[in-house]
């Protein structure tokens, strides 16, 4: 995290929780501009007992943007928005990636390590502050959290029963004047 994000983090995660919601500050991603920059907050709930709704969303959003509104922590234009994680959601702690052992998880690195700025496997352990990745191969990867850029889930929709059907196969093209084939049994 940077010191902006560190500081947003600090100044925000006691507003969300004081609101009463079970709600709780997963991330910040702050992508500053000269002209418009963006501060996304991320929010979950604390006990996992439900789905964030709008309603936190617009809750987290009133109370933060009075906060951000007092305390002026950023000089620029911004755009505020509040977000649920969603199903490939950002890993911003150890903590949060070992809440998803056994997962995959899309990892692009700060620094490249090992001639890869990107790689991808199931998330397996902490050891120290390195994340340890299991790739497809079967070896593994270990990056210190420190230099991960970003971190993201990758959701099985398959498994989810969200995955898209398949294709359907063409059907085939008839000339022209071409009648359409009888179907068999048919008069």
């Amino acid at each position: 995290m940077s010191s902006k994000t560190d500081e947003l983090t600090t100044l925000l995660a006691p507003v969300v929780e004081g609101l009463g919601l079970g709600l709780e500050l997963q991330g910040i991603e702050f992508v500053p501009s000269r002209a418009h920059g963006l501060l996304r907050l991320y929010i979950d709930v604390a006990d996992g007992s439900r789905m964030v709704t709008i309603d936190d969303c617009e809750a987290v959003s009133r109370e933060a943007s009075g906060v951000l509104d007092v305390n002026d922590p950023i000089a620029s234009a911004y755009t505020l928005e509040v977000s649920s994680p969603g199903l490939d959601r950002l890993l911003f702690t150890p903590a949060q990636a070992m809440r998803f052992a056994g997962q995959q998880a899309r990892v692009s690195l700060a620094l490249p390590q090992d001639g890869r700025r990107r790689v991808q496997g199931t998330l397996l352990r902490m050891d120290g502050d390195l994340l340890v990745l299991g790739l497809a191969d079967g070896s593994e990867f270990s990056v210190a959290f420190g230099n991960i850029d970003k971190a993201r889930l990758v959701p099985d929709y398959a498994a989810l029963g969200l995955a898209p059907d398949a294709p359907k196969a063409p059907r085939p093209r008839r000339k022209r004047g071409e009648a359409a084939p009888k179907n068999p049994g048919t008069p």
